[in-house]
C-alpha cells in the first residue's frame, strides 16, 4: 500500500473513499464539510444509507489512486470489501 498521509479536508466534496465499518470495507461519499469535521455518506445492507462525521484532520492514505480513511492495524481491504450500492 503506497503511504502519502492527507488529511480528509484535502478531497473534494463528492470524492469516494474506502471506510472500515465494523464487519467490512465500505465505500463512502464525501457529503459535506463543516467547522471541524466532515460528513461521509455510506451504503448500508439493507439498502438504506447512513452518514458518519469524521474530522477533517482524519488522515488517510492512497492505495494507487484509491483514498482509504487509515485505521489501526493493517488490513487488506480487498480480502473484506463489500459493495451495496451497485450504482457506483
Amino acid at each position: 500500500m503506497e503511504k502519502k498521509p492527507q488529511k480528509l479536508s484535502d478531497l473534494p466534496i463528492g470524492s469516494r473513499l474506502l471506510y472500515r465499518a465494523k464487519d467490512d470495507w465500505r465505500t463512502a461519499t464525501i457529503a459535506r464539510f463543516g467547522n471541524e469535521k466532515a460528513v461521509l455518506t455510506v451504503c448500508s445492507p439493507t439498502g438504506r444509507t447512513y452518514r458518519l462525521h469524521r474530522l477533517l484532520e482524519t488522515e488517510i492514505v492512497l492505495d494507487g489512486k484509491i483514498p482509504i480513511l487509515k485505521i489501526e492495524k493493517q488490513e487488506d481491504w480487498r480480502e473484506n470489501f463489500t459493495n451495496y450500492d451497485f450504482r457506483w
